[in-house]
């Protein structure tokens, strides 16, 4: 891939930003119309999750200056965005439902898993950080919706593989990248393969294991006598 400095962005990671940046936009306007936020709340948590993530990338690579300051009409696609989804919404009075939140936010974790692991690959980072930092990428801005919105973060507690998607997508980058195939190629192959295992996670709901703790001697007895039937 050709690029000019360190830090430039090619036009496919551009693109792949840009729409990454528009679909967890709307995630987290969803999210902050379930919770009934007003226009400035849904604001703040569209921008957290558009944002988030390619920030803590950002900071971790000490990559200046931050992609949402480098490209601040951004930030003005964000209020217009977020303006007429609400417009949009109450003018054909859906209701946003988790479910249809899912779907662009199965879209942003595929794109930004592709955009932040070519970002960190392009930093001379190795293979095992690159996918690390991709993931981080994909993954923090759902987080810190979830903890504004005072949800525990989905990624870590709906038992579905998310973050784990992530993972994989950016090791498809990687090896991609490795074989020497075209820049295009690795990007899109690694945004499919983590949205594609995000929405069949979605779809087939496919479980991780889950943390159960045993019983206790003393709580299997009262729940031993529950359960006796009475005399």
């Amino acid at each position: 891939m050709q690029i000019t400095t360190p830090w430039a962005l090619s036009q496919a990671q551009t693109a792949i930003e840009v729409v990454a940046t528009v679909a967890f936009a709307l995630s987290g306007v969803i999210e902050g119309a379930r919770k009934r936020l007003d226009a400035v709340g849904i604001c703040v948590v569209a921008g957290l999750s558009a944002f988030g993530g390619g920030t803590l990338r950002d900071i971790l690579l000490d990559r200046r200056p931050l992609f949402w300051v480098q490209h601040a009409n951004w930030i003005w696609a964000l209020l217009a965005l977020c303006a007429l989804a609400m417009l949009f919404m109450r003018a054909r009075h859906l209701e946003p439902t988790e479910r249809a939140m899912q779907w662009p936010d199965a879209l942003g974790l595929g794109l930004f898993t592709a955009g932040g692991t070519q970002i960190a690959l392009d930093a001379a980072m190795p293979g095992v950080i690159a996918v690390m930092l991709g993931m981080v990428t994909a993954v923090f801005g759902g987080v810190l919706r979830d903890i504004v919105c005072n949800e525990i973060p989905r990624a870590f507690s709906d038992h579905r593989p998310y973050a784990v998607c992530s993972f994989a997508g950016g090791w498809v980058m990687v090896g991609l990248s490795q074989v020497a195939a075209p820049a295009w190629v690795a990007l899109l192959g690694a945004a499919l393969t983590a949205t594609a295992l995000r929405a069949l996670a979605v779809l087939l709901d496919w479980r991780l294991p889950a943390w159960q703790v045993a019983p206790t001697d003393s709580g299997r007895r009262a729940k031993s006598g529950r359960e006796r039937p009475d005399r």
